[in-house]
């Protein structure tokens, strides 16, 4: 009887550790680029999802987070690192499948158009979320969940003191203020992304350059951005107007901005206006401004400019609705 026993639990420790070591080996074949580059002009390659793996957890407020696993397993130590020091976050989302980016663009463009789900939705395998190295934290605030934009933003010093432990855990922070023109995107000081190199990490950190500058995908540039004074709008409202037009501006292959100015109050007359609205769909703008960007078009550009030549006095028209939204109308020489 005691033999038997015994026989039975060798066999499960033989079983347990070839189990054991089935499941390292199967982690040592796990191989992923954490460096990947996706975003308006990059896609995500087309073998990615076939070979993520992820792990599944509910927030706080009740939603479903899938995380690729490495990610994930900083992220925790971040999480907890932070928790000792009295801060603490959870994730709003993390990886977004292909597929449903595909169904949300589709639901979009059903019920309000091509051209507006367009301007509204992230293309479908151009979102940095489908690497699921993405991941989008939320701040619990004296218990209470902040999860909306407008209210993150409002604090900041809790956001630095997270951005200083992002690079120990192998995380960058991935749109950074005043490189729209770079990343496509406006600030967002909750978009942190996985590289998993500590070194590297703390190296893009330090020098507070983008991915795509790090990676030599494009050049490191800080564009003059020259709001003038207006009598008709604020510093705010042409500040974001500046942001629209800089993240649009990303997506010119092989351009590199230069200079950014804002063609004074009497840039757009009311015969133009009434021409955005006679040319526009259902929108009715009340407003509209101008702005000129000069930039360069490099021997890599798209095409649509010459490769080699600096271009001056390209135009921006930018319109306002009647509750004060303002959106990219036209653009072009």
């Amino acid at each position: 009887m005691k033999k038997s026993i015994l026989c039975a639990a060798l066999a499960m420790t033989v079983l347990c550790g070839c189990t054991a070591q089935k499941a390292e080996k199967e982690e040592d074949m796990y191989n992923i680029d954490y460096m990947v580059l996706v975003n308006k002009l990059n896609p995500l390659p087309q073998d990615w999802e076939a070979n993520l793996k992820t792990e599944h957890f509910t927030n706080t407020v009740g939603n479903d987070v899938e995380v690729e696993i490495n990610a994930y397993r900083e992220y925790l130590d971040l999480k907890k690192e932070l928790e000792d020091e009295g801060i603490y976050v959870d994730l709003d989302s993390a990886r977004r499948s292909v597929e449903a980016q595909q169904e949300i663009m589709d639901n979009f463009t059903k019920e309000y158009g091509a051209e507006y789900a367009a301007k509204i939705v992230a293309q479908p395998g151009y979102s940095e979320h489908h690497t699921g190295l993405a991941l989008d934290l939320y701040l619990i605030v004296d218990g209470k969940d902040i999860i909306y934009n407008e209210d993150l933003v409002t604090y900041p010093e809790i956001w630095e003191k997270i951005h200083e432990k992002l690079a120990a855990h192998g995380f960058i922070l991935r749109y950074l203020p005043k490189k729209e023109h770079i990343t496509g995107y406006a600030y967002e000081p909750w978009h942190i992304r996985y590289i998993q190199d500590r070194e590297k990490a703390a190296e893009i950190m330090e020098k507070g350059i983008t991915l795509e500058g790090y990676l030599g995908a494009v050049r490191e540039t800080e564009p003059a951005i020259d709001l003038k004074t207006s009598g008709l709008y604020s510093r705010e409202e042409l500040e974001e107007m500046a942001v629209l037009i800089k993240c649009k501006a990303a997506s010119f292959t092989g351009c590199e901005m230069q200079s950014l100015t804002y063609a004074v109050d009497e840039g757009v007359s009311e015969e133009e206006l009434k021409q955005i609205n006679e040319a526009g769909e259902d929108i009715r703008y009340v407003k509209a401004v101008k702005f000129l960007m000069d930039f360069y078009a490099s021997e890599e550009n798209s095409g649509v400019f010459n490769p080699g030549q600096d271009y001056s006095g390209y135009e921006w028209l930018l319109g306002c609705d009647e509750e004060g939204n303002w959106e990219i109308v036209s653009w072009g020489l």
